[in-house]
């Protein structure tokens, strides 16, 4: 089976500033580094093949979107690699969308930017709107939608320029369950066309009802890969305890796995 996606030893840093003051230092003396290395991600790695459908999971601030903003090309990994083959196109809340801009106008920007020429545009422009079901609002500026509108524009965007590797990041937790029926439903189209697919979300029932493998991010690093039916049992093990802590027993929790990944970035 060909691999789709590559993640090699992938990490990325933030940096955090305790001053606007402290942020201009960093830019304009470079020999001396200002703020706080934050690392979203360390030392990650896994591949996939083609057709897989993979999901992320973990608690909050374990780097579940910074990854899939990364194998999106949105942004960039700070070291490491990410080999992705074929166009990939990412679905989150408000992901890509010009709040200035009107629905329409997103809508030809995006494609215009995907490489589409006009008349390719004119073809997909009113299925797009038709499946985003946002037909009133269609030529009202971005920024006047609710969040469910801009999730569902997204979505509708990017499942119609036909990607080879989609990745939705909690697209499905805003707006209706209409919506969220026919959004999957779309997505197993693309499950049975064989493309690549990353799924991002708090529901673990969806997970376990689409996806076929997943990588369970614990703050940064990769705590598990395998088998959804085999991760997500020990994920949800895992959250049986995790919600009975205390917020300090949560902290020290953090900083005793993010201790261990920063030893083990050092030992390398």
């Amino acid at each position: 089976m060909a691999k789709s996606v590559i993640v090699n030893d992938v990490t990325k840093i933030y940096k955090l500033f305790s001053s606007p003051k402290e942020r201009l230092l960093d830019l304009v003396i470079p020999r001396k580094s200002y703020g706080e290395n934050f690392y979203a991600l360390q030392n990650v790695s896994f591949d996939v093949d083609e057709g897989d459908i993979v999901g992320f999971v973990g608690v909050n601030g374990s780097g579940k979107s910074t990854l899939s903003n990364i194998i999106a090309g949105v942004v960039p990994e700070s070291y490491g690699s990410v080999e992705v083959r074929g166009q990939a196109a990412i679905i989150a809340v408000n992901s890509g969308l010009d709040n200035k801009l009107t629905g329409r106008e997103n809508i030809e920007l995006k494609l215009l930017m995907l490489g589409f020429n006009k008349k390719q545009i004119n073809e997909l422009e009113d299925e797009i709107i038709e499946f985003a079901e946002v037909e009133k609002f269609i030529d009202q500026p971005v920024k006047s939608y609710s969040s469910g509108m801009k999730s569902r524009l997204g979505f509708a965007i990017s499942v119609n320029v036909d990607p080879d590797i989609l990745l939705i990041d909690e697209a499905l937790s805003v707006g209706d369950k209409a919506f969220a029926e026919k959004s999957l439903a779309k997505m197993y189209e693309f499950k049975e066309s064989g493309k690549t697919m990353f799924f991002v979300s708090h529901s673990i029932g969806q997970m376990k009802k689409f996806c076929e493998k997943v990588v369970w991010l614990e703050y940064g690093g990769v705590k598990e890969y395998g088998p959804a039916k085999e991760v997500l049992a020990h994920y949800e093990e895992f959250l049986e305890k995790y919600k009975k802590m205390s917020k300090k027993e949560k902290q020290q929790y953090k900083d005793e796995v993010t201790r261990k990944q920063s030893g083990i970035e050092a030992a390398t």
